[in-house]
């Protein structure tokens, strides 16, 4: 367990034990991707074509190629999409069973804290 969790003296230690394992799965920049209402949207205009490159989504969206490119920058960093290079154009596609893969995860931690008999403990 990490001992540089503040507070953990009078803490379940089931609890403990689920959030040592979250802090290893939520990832800030996943988090903080899908936290942009434009990359939101540019989620949704993937899973509509399936792969695109950045003249083709800035085509359907408000926004101009450079905005949509580094708003693609972010989805990239964050696991959410996937490039590959065309002669001089770059395609962009979501990367779907990566990203469940990662709520998953997240889900089943909580599912077990959530079922976790901490029942003794006020905290």
């Amino acid at each position: 367990m990490n001992q540089n969790l503040p507070f953990t003296a009078d803490v379940c230690p089931a609890r403990l034990d689920v959030a040592e394992r979250l802090s290893g799965i939520l990832d800030a920049d996943f988090f903080r991707a899908l936290c942009e209402p434009v990359r939101l949207q540019l989620i949704v205009q993937l899973v509509r074509v399936g792969c695109s490159d950045v003249t083709g989504l800035a085509d359907v969206m408000p926004q101009d190629r450079s905005v949509i490119s580094r708003h693609l920058q972010v989805l990239e960093r964050a696991g959410i999409v996937s490039s590959h290079q065309h002669g001089r154009q770059v395609f962009y596609q979501l990367e779907s069973q990566k990203t469940v893969a990662q709520f998953e995860a997240i889900v089943t931690e909580m599912r077990g804290m959530a079922a976790s008999d901490c029942s003794d403990n006020p905290n």
